[in-house]
C-alpha cells in the first residue's frame, strides 16, 4: 500500500465526481470506478448493459432508478427472477407489496393475494409464441393504476421496446399456488425468455457489461447455463465485464458471474458489496453526472 493511493477527504461543494475521485485507489475504491467506466465504455460503443435483478431491489424502490438508466441507455436488457417480477407487477397495480410472512405463514394466508396471483397467470396464458416478461409489460400496459404506472420496470420496458426477460424456478413463486396457474404456459413461457436471454447474453462479446444485482442463486445459474449455450453455438463471448453487486457475497454470484465467465475468455469481474439502495443509485449518480 502506498501513500499516493490513499483517500482524498471530500472537500465541501465538489460535487459527486469531486467525491468519486477522493476514493482510495484501493480494492472497492479502485472497482466501483472500473464498474462505471465500463458500463460508460459499453453505451459508446453500442454494447449491451445487463441488468439482472432480485425481488430484493424492486422492494427497496430502485425501479425508478432503472428506469431512469434505461432512458439514458445505461440499460439496454434486464433480466428478473420471479420474484422481482411479482414485486414490480404489484407495484404496478397497487403501489405496495410484499407481505410479513411470519404474520400470515400460521394460516396459510401466505402469497394468496387473488389480484396477483390471477392477473399474473392470466397474462402468462395469454401470451403465446411471447415471452413471460413480454406478456406481463403487455398486460400491465392495460391494468397498471396510472399513478404507479411510472414506478414499473416491466411496464416501462415494454413501453420503450427495452427486452424483459423474467425466469421462474416452477414452486418458488407465489402466483404457482393459484388455481389458475397454467404450468404449461409457465414453462413456454420462461424458456422462450431463456432463449431470448441467450441472444442477449452474446452480444456481451467484446465490451458489453452484465450487473448481477440482488439475485444469490437462480440469475447466476440461468447466466452461467447462457454463457455455456453462447459459446457452445461458436460465439466467442471474450473480453466483457461482469459485477456481481450484493449487501453479501455469495458463493453463486462470485464463481458463476465475477469468476468462470472470465477463464480463458479475457475481461474482468467485480464484486461490489453494499446495501442496493445506497450502491445502486450511486453508480447510476455517477453515470447521469457523465452525460453531456
Amino acid at each position: 500500500m502506498h501513500a499516493a493511493d490513499f483517500a482524498r477527504p471530500y472537500r465541501k461543494a465538489e460535487g459527486l465526481a469531486g467525491f468519486l475521485d477522493g476514493l482510495p485507489h484501493i480494492l472497492a475504491g479502485d472497482s466501483v470506478r472500473a464498474v462505471i467506466a465500463a458500463i460508460q465504455d459499453a453505451r459508446e460503443h453500442g454494447k449491451p448493459v445487463i441488468w439482472a435483478l432480485g425481488g430484493h431491489v424492486i422492494k427497496c424502490g430502485l425501479a425508478p432508478v432503472l428506469i431512469e438508466l434505461m432512458s439514458r441507455r445505461y440499460c439496454t436488457a434486464l433480466a428478473m427472477n420471479g420474484a422481482a417480477a411479482i414485486h414490480d407487477f404489484e407495484i404496478a397495480l397497487a403501489g405496495h407489496t410484499s407481505e410479513e410472512v411470519e404474520a400470515v405463514l400460521p394460516d396459510g394466508a401466505f402469497g394468496s393475494a387473488e389480484e396477483t396471483g390471477r392477473e399474473m397467470n392470466r397474462a402468462l396464458a395469454a401470451g403465446e409464441g411471447i415471452g413471460a416478461g413480454e406478456a406481463l409489460g403487455r398486460a400491465l400496459d392495460g391494468l397498471a393504476d396510472p399513478q404507479f404506472a411510472d414506478k414499473s420496470l416491466l411496464l416501462q420496458a415494454w413501453r420503450r421496446s427495452v427486452p424483459v426477460t423474467v425466469h421462474i424456478a416452477i414452486g418458488t413463486d407465489t402466483p404457482h399456488t393459484h388455481p389458475a396457474v397454467d404450468p404449461g404456459a409457465l414453462g413456454r413461457s420462461t424458456h422462450h425468455d431463456f432463449r431470448l436471454f441467450c441472444s442477449l447474453v452474446s452480444a456481451l462479446n467484446e465490451g458489453g457489461v452484465y450487473i448481477n444485482c440482488g439475485s444469490a442463486v437462480i440469475m447466476p445459474e440461468v447466466f452461467l447455463k447462457a454463457v455455456s449455450a453462447v459459446r457452445n453455438l461458436g460465439i466467442p463471448l471474450a473480453e466483457f465485464t461482469t459485477v456481481n453487486l450484493d449487501f453479501l457475497q455469495h458463493y453463486r454470484p462470485r464463481v458463476n458471474v465475477v469468476e468462470r465467465p472470465h477463464i480463458t475468455a479475457g475481461g474482468h469481474g467485480y464484486s461490489l458489496t453494499g446495501h442496493h439502495e445506497l450502491m445502486l443509485p450511486l453508480i447510476a449518480a455517477a453515470l447521469i453526472e457523465q452525460d453531456a
